[in-house]
């Protein structure tokens, strides 16, 4: 097991969580040891890569939930899983990019009020939309485009 954590540039407690989770499987030797197919680390990696990406680990079993449990999933396999992943990344892009650009207007125009904020939130539009900063998920609140 040492040798897939370091080959999957992960802590053995992480590949404990993966298995878990049911994104990653082993079988026990007679001594009880854990042993991963040779698959295992590219599941790994694609796990590594989802995370960076900020997708969660949720949509990430999922997905793998398509794939067969032993042996290596096909190219195809690979092209399905990705994507599933589109829309969720195009979300996120688009969340981060309106954050990105209606974030420094804020905190520049020194009103420090989103509830009041009229290049946010003018009127208090989003208060009736639920509690968080609605106007920055991405997914509810104003276009301030």
């Amino acid at each position: 097991m040492g040798q897939v954590a370091q080959r999957g540039g992960v802590a053995v407690s992480a590949l404990h969580f993966y298995e878990r989770q049911g994104l990653i499987f082993s079988t026990r030797t007679s001594g009880n040891q854990r042993r991963y197919a040779r698959s295992v680390l590219r599941r790994v990696a694609v796990i590594r890569a989802a995370q960076s990406a900020g997708i969660p680990l949720s949509l990430v079993a999922t997905v793998f939930a398509e794939l067969p449990d032993h042996g290596v999933p096909t190219q195809s396999d690979w092209q399905r899983l990705s994507e599933h992943w589109q829309a969720e990344l195009d979300t996120r892009i688009a969340a981060l990019q309106k954050l990105r650009g209606s974030l420094g207007g804020c905190i520049g125009c020194g009103c420090l009020s989103l509830a009041e904020c009229g290049f946010v939130n003018p009127d208090d539009q989003v208060a009736g939309q639920g509690p968080g900063a609605r106007a920055f998920d991405g997914i509810d609140g104003l276009d301030s485009e």
